[in-house]
């Protein structure tokens, strides 16, 4: 999930997706200088890891994000945060001794 968000392109297209909610790939390639073709590949990416998912309506793939999946990842990033703020609290602890 995270090496998926890790590319700069996949995580424009995330942002976008959650501020404007549900997309087509035309809609989501216009005004940016990537291309269809990659625009596909980068949302292939991001929905191999789970994190949006598409539905046909006529010719056009919608894309959206999935909810489930980025709270998974909102949780497991909170998670390292409290971990990284308790040792960095022990350390400090440690230091004034």
């Amino acid at each position: 999930m995270f090496a998926a968000l890790g590319d700069e392109t996949r995580l424009a297209l995330v942002a976008r997706l959650s501020s404007e909610g549900p997309l087509s790939i035309t809609q989501l390639t216009a005004g940016s200088p990537v291309t269809r073709q990659a625009i596909t590949k980068h949302l292939n990416v991001l929905a191999t890891a789970g994190l949006v998912s598409d539905l046909r309506r006529g010719r056009e793939r919608i894309w959206e994000l999935e909810p489930e999946q980025m709270e998974a990842a909102r949780a497991y990033l909170e998670h390292v945060s409290k971990r990284w703020d308790e040792a960095l609290g022990r350390l400090k602890q440690f230091v004034e001794e």
